[in-house]
């Protein structure tokens, strides 16, 4: 385990949903696929509107057992969770609590038993439910972790995602593998599949890289005198931003004057990126 660093995500919660039909029921509601999760292991989702916009982000973690699954969930949407599964649960034999218990992330070589890889990138290393490091390991804030986070190009969905208002694929779920357009339906599912497959993503959220301090959040990003995107949540040097994909490859993009480049992820598989556009089109 030598080099492996362990961070404590006080911002997320967890959610217990146990009982003969949690299968089903979560089936019936996720984006994606959780008949065939394997016990002891790891999912990432989401619950959209039935108008297809964000509104929870999660990690499904199916018991050791099998007969029920840990949520991984914003710590401040908790309740807003529970309540809105609740609220679908009609006759469906569940039972849903919020859970107690820490969540941590590890990132290095694997922590040992108990630690979850992480489903949505295998470079953001692992995931800890009711498991803590050994009493000797190096720790690090939440911050440390979503600066890892941002390098590797993955949006933070506490910073960059607004519930009620953001499109999953705008905010790369479909690549972070929490999208399965090959399931039955879901709530929000038909809108996420006819933009996947009949207009297309004409905009995704995109790091960005400069010299200094991150410019302010909502911030333009231009490619001329246009507007490509928005920045979104940023450190020193880097930031998320919120693209128009094919104007933002027209050209040079800045932000209140000041050069700033795209840093595509390597991850983003082939074909993500449209053709550019030429300045001054639309």
């Amino acid at each position: 385990m030598s080099g492996t660093v362990f961070h404590p995500l006080v911002s997320r919660a967890l959610v217990a949903v146990r009982g003969p039909d949690w299968r089903p029921f979560l089936q019936n509601l996720l984006s994606n696929d959780v008949e065939s999760l394997a016990a002891g292991q790891a999912r990432a989702a989401l619950l959209l509107t039935p108008q297809g916009k964000l509104l929870f982000d999660l990690i499904v973690a199916a018991d050791p057992d099998g007969e029920g699954a840990l949520i991984d969930v914003l710590a401040e949407r908790r309740a807003a969770l529970v309540q809105r599964l609740r609220l679908y649960r009609l006759r469906a034999k569940v039972e849903i609590e919020p859970a107690p218990g820490a969540v941590w992330a590890a990132r290095g070589a694997a922590p040992g038993p108990g630690w979850l890889a992480d489903p949505r990138l295998e470079a953001l290393g692992w995931r800890g439910y009711g498991v803590e490091p050994p009493a000797e390991a190096a720790l690090e804030d939440e911050a440390a972790y979503r600066a890892h986070a941002l390098a590797l190009g993955v949006p933070d969905p506490a910073l960059d995602c607004i519930a009620d208002k953001t499109f999953p694929l705008e905010a790369d779920f479909d690549l972070l593998n929490a999208i399965d357009f090959h399931k039955g339906c879901y709530v929000g599912q038909e809108t996420t599949s006819r933009v996947k497959r009949r207009s297309g993503v004409k905009t995704r959220m995109v790091p960005i890289a400069f010299d200094g301090p991150a410019p302010a959040y909502g911030t333009q990003v231009s490619v001329g005198d246009l507007r490509a995107g928005e920045v979104l949540s940023g450190v020193e040097g880097r930031a998320m931003a919120l693209l128009r994909l094919e104007r933002a490859l027209s050209g040079d993009l800045t932000v209140d004057g000041r050069k700033v480049a795209l840093d595509i992820p390597a991850w983003w598989p082939e074909g993500t990126l449209p053709s550019p556009t030429e300045p001054g089109s639309d």
